[in-house]
């Protein structure tokens, strides 16, 4: 496996758009919808990563792009990140990563919302 393909599943938010597009075709947009702490421009950024590096493919769609995991790419990897997914303690990990990689302001959260309603 090339260099540029372990430096694409590097990032927690690429694992996270491989894992949404596993086993099924997805448009940007609903990736966007799955990911909603990350901005649109964020996730067409890191399926970019994703295209060049030759980990997803794209095909058009009246005028939405789908996008979907090219397994046989990632050879043995592909087994690793399935057992990954599949494990309560990595998807901890995960949402502790995506937390503290995002950027941005934090969402709001009912609470906050409420006390500044009182006001």
């Amino acid at each position: 496996m090339e260099p540029a393909l372990f430096a694409a599943i590097a990032s927690p938010r690429r694992r996270e758009i491989l894992r949404l597009l596993w086993d099924r075709e997805l448009t940007a947009g609903a990736i966007h919808r799955a990911m909603p702490d990350v901005t649109f421009g964020a996730v067409s950024l890191q399926l970019k990563v994703l295209l060049e590096a030759g980990l997803v493919e794209s095909r058009a769609d009246r005028q939405f792009r789908r996008y979907r995991v090219r397994r046989e790419v990632l050879g043995p990897v592909a087994a690793m990140l399935e057992a990954m997914w599949s494990d309560a303690l990595w998807r901890l990990k995960l949402k502790a990563e995506l937390e503290e990689s995002r950027r941005g302001p934090r969402p709001r959260t009912r609470r906050s919302r409420r006390r500044r309603d009182a006001r």
